[in-house]
């Protein structure tokens, strides 16, 4: 992308004045969407993003500069703004030589989307849109999108290290809306994988499109949710976003070193159940959150945050571990090359049980089952959380029966992976998401098998 000798004089300058560490991340970004609403295309969007963002660290204070001038001038003029911005005014800071490193990319590509008409992404949508509607007369509204992206990367640093990566993510969606007695009603589902167009060889459109189609005309039948604290049973795939954000975000390094998190200072300790192990895995083949390297370099990694309900360890940037005298964990990301990385999570789930499923809900009288979750809100210093069931039925006598609407679960973090009682043997990961977190989102994925949480609060609205 660039001269490794300019990668090298830019690295340089950065610490000319002195200086313990400086990066150069450069980026470049290829996008492009397209949006189908009330049968016609709405948006048909494509663009792209070129530059580089330096930084200088000094001590504990980070010096940062972005430029989208990528000619030598443009990278030395910001490596000199980061440094002036780090406040360094010593004498020239170590640079290591720079060291090729590669790591194996979890996704192999066989179609690059940009090489692809966009006539034929437009048709899928078409085709999406047409299905839906087949379903019943009752489907009243259907949208549905379409995403690419190719992103570039190369960073190096003066500690030697000289890595870059080639990232693809394509992804498609479709939500309906159904029109009954009820009210209006909603149904979504949506695929992604950071592969090319050869996703649509694995996964079919019309399928997606009837499975949304559905979950709104089924929740046209549904009652209101009951309301207490009840058994819980999460079905697989569906709720692997209340422990990324009631629980992942509190197992972050940076979080923890600022005390706003419920898990600090408690590793080796008793924290879930002795059923629950919970991983951060960046190398997960066509999962959402995988790569080849983070933002800062470093290869993606297995890591196993919590082994039979024991805190093992938390996730690393560059920064925190290099702080701690410790190697990071490959969780050092960023949105993009004008943000400095902070430690994020990449595909998290809870591993597999061995309980049938079956068994799970047949041992459980009364209570709810969640097979999506949606939103919500949570603390990450008390681990408290409000999330809304986007899908969820009643359980009566050990057997699923009616569908629920308008209705919440609440908790606390650790308080659920203290109560899950039961773990099934049927894991799988949920839909593509993006993890938000001060402003900045990235793409992450995230996984259950089904499990039941002894009591959990439900906010409906049942009398």
């Amino acid at each position: 992308m660039i001269d490794k000798e300019l990668i090298e004089n830019a690295i340089s300058e950065a610490l000319k004045t002195g200086g313990d560490f400086a990066e150069i991340f450069v980026e470049d970004k290829r996008s492009s969407s397209a949006y189908f609403d009330d049968g016609k295309v709405e948006e048909l969007t494509s663009g792209r993003d070129r530059g580089a963002g330096i930084r200088v660290v000094v001590g504990e204070t980070t010096g940062f500069a972005h430029t989208a001038d990528l000619s030598p001038q443009g990278l030395l003029d910001a490596a000199r703004s980061a440094a002036a911005a780090a406040r360094s005014n010593g004498g020239a800071g170590s640079v290591n030589e720079l060291v090729a490193s590669s790591a194996p990319s979890p996704n192999p590509v066989l179609v690059l989307p940009e090489t692809v008409e966009k006539i034929k992404k437009v048709e899928l949508l078409k085709r999406a849109d047409e299905v839906a509607r087949s379903q019943s007369e009752s489907i009243t509204q259907v949208s549905a999108r379409y995403g690419d992206s190719r992103r570039r990367i190369l960073v190096a640093n003066s500690e030697g290290v000289y890595a870059s990566d080639d990232q693809v993510r394509t992804l498609f969606s479709v939500a309906c809306v159904a029109t009954g007695d009820a009210g209006m009603q909603t149904g979504r589902e949506s695929t992604g994988r950071p592969i090319g167009f050869e996703l649509f060889d694995e996964y079919d459109v019309e399928e997606l499109a009837e499975t949304a189609a559905q979950r709104a005309l089924t929740k046209l039948n549904a009652r209101p949710a009951p309301s207490g604290a009840m058994p819980v049973v999460i079905g697989c795939g569906g709720g692997g976003v209340l422990f990324h954000e009631a629980c992942g975000h509190g197992l972050e390094a940076d979080l923890v070193k600022k005390q706003a998190s419920v898990f600090a200072e408690r590793t080796g300790e008793q924290v879930a159940s002795e059923l629950v192990t919970l991983i951060d895995d960046g190398t997960m083949a066509k999962e959402w959150g995988a790569f080849a390297i983070d933002d800062e370099g470093h290869p993606a990694q297995k890591n196993t945050l919590i082994q039979d309900g024991i805190l093992m360890d938390y996730m690393w940037d560059g920064l925190r571990s290099r702080s701690q005298g410790r190697k990071s964990s490959g969780n050092g990301r960023r949105q993009s090359y004008m943000v400095l990385p902070m430690v994020r999570m990449t595909n998290t789930y809870i591993a597999n049980g061995k309980t049938d499923p079956a068994d799970i809900i047949a041992d459980t009288k009364q209570g709810v089952y969640v097979a999506h979750l949606g939103g919500g809100q949570v603390n990450t210093a008390t681990g408290d959380f409000v999330f809304g069931m986007t899908e969820a039925y009643l359980i009566e006598d050990g057997k699923v029966t009616a569908p629920i609407r308008e209705g919440n679960l609440i908790g606390n973090g650790p308080e659920v992976l203290n109560q899950i009682d039961a773990l099934g043997n049927d894991f799988a990961m949920g839909s593509p998401g993006t993890c938000g977190k001060d402003g900045q989102g990235v793409p992450v994925g995230d996984g259950t098998p089904t499990l039941r949480v002894q009591s959990l609060t439900v906010g409906g609205t049942a009398a």
